[in-house]
């Protein structure tokens, strides 16, 4: 049963990181670069901040503590423990992955920390500003961000997936510690 889903991932894989276009390819390298998100990381923290005054500082220190764990699960631990190639790093595969800018990441892949990353801010901030209907769009950035992964061959679905559950989950975790710590004080 594993076998088979590895070779279904690697399959998944290779289709989706065909679909690639050279217009294309400095967007998704562009997405998956963390940096560039710096302005909406600001824009969403000072919309916190703006909403909550001084019960911001829980949410802020909550949505931290959301991604700081998914982060070191997936790369402290994951990461290491599963020892999983990430597809462009994979012998197996040499010369059949398309590669953005040489970029080939880590060694090992098994889960994505970009993946984790953004769906725990996306389930963090969809929690916590439900009731506007646009927010949903949070989870539409993680799913792109999680794709461009793929895109750039440094993960199979299978990473971002497995990457993206474990961001839900904390991102819904720590969102409750806040709504706790905040009734409680």
């Amino acid at each position: 049963m594993i076998e088979y889903l590895i070779e279904l991932d690697k399959s998944l894989f290779f289709f989706l990181n065909g679909l690639h276009s050279s217009w294309m390819d400095p967007i998704m390298f562009w997405i998956s670069d963390k940096k560039i998100w710096i302005p909406f990381y600001l824009f969403l923290a000072g919309w916190i901040i703006k909403t909550f005054n001084k019960k911001s500082i829980i949410y802020l220190l909550a949505l931290g503590l959301a991604i700081t764990i998914t982060d070191q699960v997936i790369s402290g631990f994951m990461k290491g423990f599963f020892e999983r190639f990430r597809p462009s790093r994979d012998p197996e595969n040499q010369g059949m992955v398309h590669i953005v800018n040489g970029y080939t990441g880590g060694k090992y892949g098994f889960a994505s920390s970009h993946s984790g990353n953004a769906f725990a801010l996306a389930m963090f901030i969809y929690l916590t500003f439900r009731e506007y209907k646009w927010v949903w769009l949070m989870f539409v950035w993680a799913a792109i961000v999680a794709y461009s992964r793929v895109y750039l061959g440094v993960h199979y679905p299978g990473d971002i997936l497995v990457g993206g559950i474990i961001g839900l989950i904390f991102g819904k975790l720590c969102h409750r510690l806040a709504e706790k710590v905040i009734a409680k004080y």
